[in-house]
């Protein structure tokens, strides 16, 4: 028996490296997924066995992800409340997040001067442009399975097609009547970037649905770091950062030690789930 990684599936095959496969009987129940790491037969093109997963993501569908590559980019306008979700998503599911700044070569400085003030204490930031071909900042970066998430348009397959010098991904083109991105990535499949390091362009994170972040609205603060520091300062155990009149939260928002884009971010997600539940 061997043991190797699921690297692209199509229908009823699973691709474990390069080899088609087939799931033996008792895994189409519980499924496999692109980023799994398995045992199979090679002289039957069989997988017997699922090894156990880091994490498992069903909206996109893949395994086993490490680091997740969140990439702004000056056109199209930058959406921060995106990219504070998906923060937030990786330090729910266990992944680390880095912040990719894409087409530097358009990027002013009140948006740069934005970003490193609101995220630079957060996670990594790298400065990149696939245009320009400028791209190995983020290779430092790729550990493990890795996915890129951000806007449609920003430029995740244009820095993918740049990192292997080849047109791994078909690139979009950005709308000019709406400055928004027309979606091209439909499939999970991994990219070998060397060692044991993949890419993945996953469609799904191009948006994210607060339902998929599987967490109350009364445990948000503790899943955002820059809160952490002031939640023993709240009056109250229970407290939510929102009404309270004694909150360490809205107290270091009050003298700056929390960005108010981050603050605000928190309460429309708080917002959201609280409804959410209401509907159930």
């Amino acid at each position: 028996m061997k043991k190797g990684l699921v690297v692209k599936k199509n229908a009823n095959l699973f691709f474990v490296g390069d080899l088609p496969c087939v799931a033996r009987g008792n895994l189409k129940e519980s499924g496999i997924f692109v980023g799994d790491r398995v045992e199979y037969d090679n002289r039957t093109q069989t997988i017997e066995k699922v090894l156990p997963r880091r994490n498992l993501l069903i909206r996109p569908p893949i395994a086993n992800l490490e680091r997740m590559l969140i990439v702004v980019a000056p056109t199209p306008k930058p959406d921060f409340y995106l990219v504070d979700k998906l923060i937030l998503f990786c330090q729910i599911n266990d992944i680390k997040p880095i912040l990719v700044v894409n087409k530097t070569d358009i990027l002013k400085k009140d948006l740069k001067d934005f970003i490193q003030n609101t995220y630079s204490h957060l996670l990594p930031i790298v400065c990149v442009s696939a245009q320009e071909g400028e791209v190995n900042a983020i290779k430092t970066e790729v550990k493990g399975i890795c996915a890129f998430a951000g806007q449609s348009a920003v430029g995740k397959s244009s820095l993918i097609n740049a990192l292997f010098d080849e047109e791994r991904e078909k690139v979009g083109q950005l709308s000019r009547k709406t400055d928004r991105g027309k979606q091209t990535t439909r499939l999970v499949s991994l990219h070998h970037l060397g060692g044991k390091n993949y890419l993945a362009d996953t469609a799904g994170f191009s948006k994210l649905d607060e339902r998929l972040l599987g967490v109350q609205e009364r445990e948000l603060g503790r899943f955002f770091a820059d809160f952490v520091p002031y939640l023993g300062e709240c009056e109250y155990n229970s407290c939510c950062h929102i009404a309270e009149k004694k909150c360490g939260v809205k107290q270091a928002l009050k003298v700056g030690k929390i960005s108010e884009q981050r603050y605000n971010s928190y309460v429309k997600i708080f917002q959201t789930l609280k409804n959410m539940r209401r509907v159930k």
